[in-house]
């Protein structure tokens, strides 16, 4: 059993507060837009850390983190990447490729809309944590948490970190 705290579109700014979020998971994986490599520097010393670079993110992000993640654990298979669209309006170069070998969890950040929704076409759980940062068009920051066990995602929770903008 993992759990696992996911975030995405920190944009340069991580939310003190994650680390008491993220403080009984096993892994943080963050889908992307990271803005800068402080934000992955501070979570790499709270847990153990996979990442994606997003669009926003320069030179030494994307030399340091790949534009996505494959992997399985706890016998779940996970692809994490920066722009995936949406069930069904996935992005045209990740449509064909979820059809041709679709994981069981795929996690997409870039939206900045917190969307989990079981996608009955493809048979995969789609995941988008929405953004924590204080950049972009959300109206409240958000994260997620989840365990994963023996093939499957439970325990899934939304972390409301309060209206984009505000301070702390």
């Amino acid at each position: 059993m993992k759990r696992i705290g996911l975030l995405s579109d920190t944009h340069g700014w991580l939310d003190p507060r994650l680390q008491e979020h993220f403080a009984a998971c096993d892994e943080i994986w963050h889908a992307g837009d990271i803005g800068d490599p402080s934000v992955t520097e501070e979570l790499q010393r709270w847990k153990s850390l996979r990442a994606v670079y997003g669009n926003i993110d320069g030179t030494a992000l994307r030399t340091e983190f790949p534009a996505d993640q494959r992997f399985t654990l706890q016998g779940v298979r996970v692809w994490i990447t920066h722009i995936g669209g949406r069930p069904p309006r996935y992005d045209p170069g990740v449509r064909a490729e979820l059809k041709a070998d679709a994981p069981n969890l795929f996690i997409c950040g870039h939206s900045h809309i917190c969307m989990v929704k079981f996608d009955e076409a493809l048979n995969l759980l789609y995941m988008n944590p929405g953004a924590t940062g204080r950049h972009g068009w959300h109206k409240v920051r958000t994260a997620l948490r989840f365990t994963l066990d023996a093939g499957k995602v439970k325990d899934l929770e939304v972390i409301e970190l309060g209206v984009r903008g505000a301070r702390e």
